[in-house]
């Protein structure tokens, strides 16, 4: 209805049995993806030798100690945080994204944010996305993308191919994902230039999901950041990075993100997320300077992803299973070629637990995608599991 901000009707000043109730915000949201997995996980945990999740990309090393001295020393902190962060924080993001996607400082926007998953649910809302507008997300994809378009009102696409997304001008945004979540595909500079010449031309915003950027694993498809001059043409204009600390520096439970791009964008985005009370702790923020500006952490916890995925993909490839794209990021987008949830049975029943492929769109359904996330013990554990008959 027009003048209701949330798109529904305006309830009565008078209460009684006849009054308008507005329809709860999550009847927008389909179930929690995890919680379908209830059943699989309790079949797993019936294993003699117990449950290795393999479901989800929760980190499980430590956080590293510089990390942790850097929010100690930071812990008395009684006033509010500065939602923009720290100068410290914000020449720590600068600089990394510089070192890390090939971009420049000048004119380069940069806000902290509680994690990259509360960015990418409110981003369009935040954008001022709406009833009739359109999102565009991967033919399969990160479900939160998705979720952020529900939460706005708004209409989603998916579409790999800006050809199929069809002739509509009310596309706001669109996301892309390098190295994807769950597949690992990386998209080349290329494709990635055209879809930011696309959008600039009808006026739309892309965001770029860049939180597996430094986990690339082959030589021949090294991913490339939306910042980087090739894919931005040296201007800023329309683009945005988000990226997470989560992965890099073990950092899930800090809940520790930024984006980076468009000035004009990012500063919309704080005046909005001042409003908000959106915040990132101060001791957080300080141990994020540490993380941005310590490098040998994150290649040694890179290191041990990469041991953990040959292990892995030689054990699922010898137990018959073909592993799709999976070239980067930090998981195996595996299949048998079955129905994803017979996949999820299957191993349940050698207590392995991994994500069912529907998850992430109707065109994973016969796909089950598996972190890299386990300690070396579960990791050499599930080989075992899959080299028994």
């Amino acid at each position: 209805m027009p003048g209701s901000p949330t798109g529904l009707a305006p309830t009565s000043t008078e209460a009684g049995p006849t009054s308008a109730r507005p329809v709860p915000v999550s009847a927008r949201l389909p179930e929690f993806t995890w919680d379908t997995l209830d059943a699989a996980a309790t079949l797993a945990a019936a294993h003699p030798d117990g449950l290795i999740n393999l479901s989800m990309g929760t980190p499980v090393d430590p956080v590293p100690p510089v990390i942790r001295q850097a929010l100690a020393d930071a812990a008395d902190a009684p006033g509010y945080p500065l939602t923009a962060g720290t100068p410290a924080l914000r020449d720590a993001i600068a600089g990394w994204v510089a070192r890390a996607c090939g971009a420049g400082v000048d004119g380069l926007g940069v806000l902290p944010t509680i994690g990259s998953k509360e960015l990418v649910a409110w981003l369009p809302t935040l954008l001022g996305i709406g009833p009739g507008d359109v999102v565009v997300v991967p033919s399969v994809a990160y479900p939160t993308y998705e979720d952020g378009a529900r939460l706005a009102g708004a209409t989603t696409v998916r579409a790999d191919s800006l050809t199929a997304v069809g002739p509509t001008s009310r596309v706001r945004l669109v996301w892309v994902n390098s190295p994807g979540n769950p597949t690992g595909r990386v998209l080349p500079a290329a494709h990635l230039r055209k879809v930011v010449d696309w959008a600039r031309e009808r006026g739309a915003v892309v965001a770029s999901d860049e939180c597996y950027l430094p986990l690339g694993w082959t030589a021949d498809a090294a991913p490339v950041s939306v910042l980087a001059p090739e894919v931005c043409g040296g201007s800023y204009d329309s683009v945005l990075a988000v990226h997470s600390l989560s992965k890099r520096s073990n950092l899930a439970g800090y809940r520790a993100g930024f984006v980076a791009g468009d000035p004009a964008l990012v500063a919309e985005l704080l005046k909005i997320r001042k409003h908000a009370g959106m915040i990132v702790p101060a001791p957080v923020q300080a141990a994020m300077v540490a993380a941005l500006g310590d490098q040998a952490h994150a290649d040694a916890q890179r290191e041990r992803y990469r041991v953990r995925r040959e292990t892995l993909l030689a054990a699922f490839t010898g137990a018959g299973f073909r592993v799709d794209h999976s070239e980067a990021g930090l998981y195996l987008w595996l299949t048998r070629d079955e129905d994803c949830w017979d996949t999820v049975d299957w191993l349940a029943r050698r207590g392995i637990l991994v994500a069912a492929g529907a998850f992430y769109g109707p065109a994973g359904q016969r796909h089950v995608r598996v972190a890299l996330t386990g300690s070396d013990a579960h990791v050499a554990a599930v080989a075992q599991r899959l080299a028994q008959p």
